[in-house]
């Protein structure tokens, strides 16, 4: 949350190194990369409607960029290949992590609880504010929630992709915006931030305390944005917690979608545009990145690739076990980005997960 007399100053700072960091890209890119067709696209502040509760996005330009890792860079794994070129359209990201107070308007039903308060004709509402109380909230989680590692300034964690999906659903309705999970190759060309080597930094791991929280210098999750931003503004995108992508994990994504971008351009190398592996009603596995307070430096390379598993909520006893909390997923949270203009595929997309049904495994679903 960020207190009201911050906000113009901030705004300001982050328009201005978010300008430098998006001119010096350009500069280094080749022609036609890194174009920004929004044009007026700017870093704004999102409050939530009715609340003091407000969280940053920043413009990332659209562009074309080579996913996945060079055979040679240290750590590399066999799912980060073969690279290929991909096509991104220009979106906003949130400049950190979704922290506890924004997680918990909707989990916790603050919102109505507030309503309740002030006694509003829930009936007289505007038909966005009814299509926001109408999503389904979680169910208490079975734990804590923070897990005891603290809860003001703090990334939400053991969300599951469920619930990360649809409090972005909450959160279109609420504002009138259309936010989502960014797609895999969304989250890492904007954590690549026009760069080329294993972090946003350079190849160095030795660097990452300037830059990200890791399995050496941290014991929970911190605090979102106290270590250096991104060359785009981007903090925590390596380290604190790993974040959900949209998209279903397969350890040969890449591979089909390079086939299937060649097929549409036979003798060349067609950039694949927007590409995303749909969810579907199962709930495992989907795709993380950026690694966490708890990973050694390799996984959190720009390149790093992680698929969920079970595991993560092994200690939950219910059964079915939840579709709203992991009991084992303490290193796993989210961000949020908002399209310029949303790609086709994805328009009206929510959480097709039900409760009760049952999901395959993670080797099931490779």
């Amino acid at each position: 949350m960020i207190p009201s007399s911050r906000r113009i100053g901030l705004v300001a700072l982050w328009a201005l190194v978010a300008g430098m960091s998006m001119s010096q890209a350009a500069r280094s890119a080749p022609p036609g990369q890194h174009q920004d067709p929004a044009g007026s696209m700017k870093p704004y502040i999102e409050t939530l409607p009715g609340t003091a509760v407000a969280f940053e996005m920043l413009p990332i330009p659209g562009g074309t960029f080579l996913m996945g890792s060079a055979m040679t860079e240290v750590g590399r794994r066999e799912d980060e290949g073969p690279r290929h070129a991909v096509r991104i359209a220009p979106f906003w990201m949130g400049r950190c992590e979704v922290t506890w107070e924004e997680y918990d308007q909707f989990a916790r039903k603050l919102d109505l609880k507030r309503k309740a308060r002030e006694k509003v004709d829930l009936a007289a509402q505007p038909e966005a504010e009814k299509q926001a109380d109408a999503v389904t909230r979680p169910t208490g989680p079975y734990l804590d929630e923070t897990f005891g590692f603290g809860h003001d300034g703090q990334p939400a964690i053991g969300i599951t992709h469920h619930a990360a999906m649809e409090y972005c659903r909450w959160l279109s309705a609420r504002t009138g915006k259309v936010y989502r999970l960014p797609t895999e190759a969304e989250w890492e060309y904007a954590c690549r931030a026009g760069t080329t080597t294993a972090y946003s930094w350079g190849d160095d791991p030795a660097r990452i305390g300037e830059f990200a929280w890791d399995v050496k210098n941290a014991e929970k999750p911190q605090k979102v944005g106290m270590k250096k931003p991104n060359p785009w503004g981007l903090h925590d995108m390596h380290g604190n917690v790993a974040e959900w992508c949209l998209d279903h994990y397969r350890a040969d994504a890449y591979r089909r979608i390079a086939i299937d971008a060649n097929r549409r351009l036979p003798g060349g190398k067609a950039p694949a545009s927007g590409p995303v592996i749909m969810p579907d009603a199962e709930e495992y596995p989907y795709v993380v990145r950026g690694g966490s307070w708890d990973d050694d430096a390799d996984r959190l390379r720009s390149g790093s690739r992680r698929g969920s598993n079970p595991d993560w909520c092994i200690q939950d006893p219910d059964r079915p076990q939840s579709i709203w909390w992991h009991t084992d997923a303490t290193f796993v949270g989210f961000r949020i980005v908002r399209p310029v203009v949303e790609q086709e595929d994805l328009k009206g997309l929510k959480s097709p997960v039900v409760k009760g049904k049952r999901s395959h495994s993670e080797e099931q679903r490779r």
